[in-house]
């Protein structure tokens, strides 16, 4: 997450999908940012949404009033504008910047993950998701990324997890699939739902224990966020 990015069509949904599984669940919520430093580019200038409030504010009038009264009368652009809000209350947050030496991420992810400790669910929102074949660990662009050895250190300790996820160059369908397989194959015992939107992937990945809040979550999202969200459950290996 770059706070450039912050109140963008893609932030508004994002908040608005946490908001919802919160709502259906009470589960207790661990944000971690997984900040990175703003690079002057045009990713996050999608806020054109902030003027149509006929069209935009219904899905969650709170939220919308907030962020357009942050990012189009006050030109604030901060994450701290949504953890002051209260709107995820109370919800617990990690701010720390993602550091690209190993060595220091591994204790930056100690940190997150000793945070985490005792919550539901934890939100990771890199900048662009899951690891690819192009990144590894202490690499250049590698604190864009979260690494699939956290997220099982996070699912080991009992958290469930919801993770941001970019839609690389790839047919949307089977990047989902095999995304959703991934968590069915890496994270034992996960109960794994996709949600998609017209440019960004949300991944959940639920603990057993966590299973029956699953039918709760869509039903909300149905309600609060009409076509705004596509469902997708793992098919199973392509035949």
């Amino acid at each position: 997450m770059k706070n450039q990015y912050f109140g963008d069509i893609n932030d508004y949904r994002k908040y608005g999908l946490l908001r919802s599984v919160l709502a259906a669940s009470r589960m207790s919520l661990y944000v971690a940012w997984m900040l990175t430093e703003d690079d002057g580019g045009t990713d996050g200038g999608r806020i054109d949404y902030l003027q149509d409030p006929d069209r935009w504010s219904r899905f969650d009038p709170e939220l919308f009033e907030t962020l357009r009264k942050a990012v189009a009368e006050e030109g604030r652009r901060d994450v701290e504008v949504l953890e002051r809000s209260g709107l995820l209350s109370p919800a617990r947050y990690f701010r720390e910047p993602v550091p690209r030496r190993s060595d220091e991420r591994e204790r930056w992810f100690a940190r997150l993950a000793d945070g985490a400790g005792g919550a539901d669910l934890v939100f990771l929102d890199p900048d662009v998701g899951v690891e690819s074949k192009s990144a590894s660990s202490g690499n250049h662009g590698s604190e864009r990324y979260v690494f699939w050895h956290e997220l099982r250190q996070l699912w080991d300790q009992n958290n469930s997890l919801l993770l941001y996820q970019h839609f690389p160059r790839e047919e949307r369908y089977a990047f989902t699939q095999r995304l959703l397989g991934e968590i069915e194959e890496r994270l034992p015992e996960a109960c794994p739902l996709a949600f998609s939107t017209s440019h960004v992937l949300f991944l959940l990945a639920l603990q057993p224990r966590h299973v029956h809040h699953g039918c709760a979550v869509l039903q909300r999202l149905r309600r609060d966020w009409p076509g705004e969200f596509r469902v997708a459950l793992y098919e199973g290996p392509a035949a």
